[in-house]
């Protein structure tokens, strides 16, 4: 019997078409006005500092930036926080907001000291922050902001280098639209002990639509890309880059409409991430499944995920970041996702993996195991309804360890299961549990099935580190191990071709004011 795919359903965002209602802006809003910080061609702005532009600007305002090296210091000034919480060097407190730099390269954001090297390595020149830490850019539960053409870099502890912020922790979905558009999120320090980048470009508790396009991340203890805690989170991931961090992307409780696309995702512990979990971004599971409660709206499509297998990138304790070394993609306790159509290759553990995840975690007040099954000590959440076609696997599995392969499922026996065919290896492709395209093992959609819960179990738990890494003797699993973590420096990015593109006339441009 031939496999029969999962009902994908397109997303179409038409975000150019949305009106001020769709945004929460009043309909009889003033024309926007042109706010600029630093100077463009010779012509300087009103503002010296992000901040203080943000803070003059209204609903609908445009915030363009010249180049340089802004030292953003909100939390210290104007924005400082509450005792014991993080701080955040720009926060976005009004929606519809427009916030452009002029050249994506040399317009930075940068978490270290004022005096100090543009986004400098050397520990002194950090800024560390208060008890929780610093982040970036920060839209905080607002709609309709735009973030675009610039880098962040350098902000620790809390470190999300820019972050749409829907209501983090609560439980409750609190953003609708928003976008990002060229944007650049790295740190060049890591040391053990210290505060450390965490993430490169985070969305939290949003319902979109929102858009992420043209985008590079790298060098976060967690992961590069984040969008989670949103069980319809309406948005699309096209053309990210994510390099150098303990994951490429990660998806925690996200699902619903959600595309990952066109991506290049390589050098990171593992590539694309995602799986439900029983922490503070409730609510639980990770579930790609259509809010008609039929086909999978979570896509993972076209995406060239190669040589993910780094242990010397910077690292997170959490259980978010122990995705196991050498992985392209994983689907840890998720269900109704669909992966297609997407080149994995060099991946010395297994080009994709579909697993039950148990979380051992003690769960905050918020989450309450919604989705999974509660075992007195862990939330077993089940992986099903998965489906992985069509995609092109190449040498994949050369760790040599027992169950290392293009494919692999670790599941238990669930109606319906996951289903794999039709994807190739011109080598022929690997497989544990072995044949896993065979109508009769894991070929069939929709259909009661299960995987390998012994080996196979047993080689992530190894490949991941989570209890520890496995003894590197003769007989016991190989993966590599830690021997240094390096901090490669983010390549030059293509930046937005007309700057001016949208932007009311003001003098840089092409008009005056």
């Amino acid at each position: 019997m031939r496999a029969r795919p999962l009902a994908v359903v397109p997303l179409t965002l038409a975000l150019g078409a949305l009106g001020a209602a769709t945004l929460g802006l009043p309909s009889s809003a003033a024309s926007p006005r042109v706010l600029r910080v630093g100077s463009w061609h010779g012509i300087r702005g009103t503002f010296s500092s992000i901040q203080a532009a943000i803070d003059a600007a209204h609903a609908g305002d445009w915030v363009l930036v010249g180049p340089g090296d802004y030292k953003e210091r909100g939390d210290f000034t104007t924005h400082k926080p509450d005792k014991g919480e993080p701080g955040w060097g720009v926060t976005i407190a009004t929606p519809g907001l427009h916030l452009r730099g002029m050249n994506r390269s040399s317009v930075v954001v940068d978490g270290t000291k004022p005096g100090t090297p543009k986004c400098s390595a050397v520990r002194s020149d950090q800024e560390f922050g208060g008890t929780g830490g610093r982040s970036g850019i920060v839209i905080d539960k607002v709609d309709g902001t735009y973030v675009e053409n610039l880098t962040a870099c350098n902000f620790l502890g809390e470190g999300n280098q820019i972050w749409w912020n829907g209501g983090d922790g609560s439980g409750k979905v609190g953003m609708g639209t928003y976008w990002g558009n060229y944007l650049t999120a790295t740190t060049t320090y890591w040391k053990s002990g210290d505060p450390a980048g965490t993430y490169g470009i985070f969305v939290s508790n949003a319902k979109g639509p929102g858009s992420i396009n043209q985008t590079y991340a790298s060098n976060m203890n967690d992961s590069s890309y984040y969008i989670g805690a949103c069980p319809d989170c309406n948005a699309v991931l096209d053309h990210p880059w994510a390099e150098h961090s303990a994951l490429g992307y990660s998806g925690t409780n996200s699902g619903g409409h959600l595309v990952i696309s066109n991506g290049e995702w390589d050098d990171n512990q593992s590539g694309i991430v995602t799986n439900s979990q029983n922490n503070d971004d409730a609510p639980s599971p990770q579930d790609g499944i259509c809010p008609s409660g039929t086909g999978s709206c979570e896509v993972w499509r076209n995406n060239y995920v190669h040589d993910n297998n780094d242990p010397n990138v910077p690292q997170d304790t959490g259980a978010a970041s122990a995705g196991p070394v050498g992985t392209g993609m994983v689907i840890a306790g998720g269900r109704n996702d669909t992966v297609v159509g997407n080149r994995v290759e060099h991946q010395g553990s297994w080009g994709i993996v579909v697993h039950d995840f148990p979380d051992t975690e003690t769960p905050p007040p918020v989450s309450h195991c919604e989705g999974g099954t509660d075992l007195q000590g862990a939330c077993y959440f089940p992986a099903f309804g998965n489906e992985v076609a069509s995609n092109s696997l190449r040498d994949n599995g050369f760790f040599g360890n027992p169950t290392n392969s293009d494919l692999a499922a670790a599941t238990m026996l669930h109606d319906p299961g996951n289903c794999f065919h039709d994807n190739t290896d011109p080598n022929g492709v690997t497989s544990d549990p072995p044949d896993i395209q065979n109508p009769a093992v894991m070929g069939t959609c929709g259909v009661p099935n299960s995987g390998d819960t012994t080996v196979l179990a047993a080689e992530l738990v190894c490949a991941s580190s989570v209890f520890g890494t496995c003894p590197d003797v003769p007989g016991a699993a190989h993966y590599p191990m830690t021997t240094g973590v390096t901090m490669p420096a983010a390549p030059a990015q293509t930046t937005m071709p007309d700057p001016c593109v949208g932007v009311p006339p003001n003098a840089w441009c092409g008009g005056k004011g």
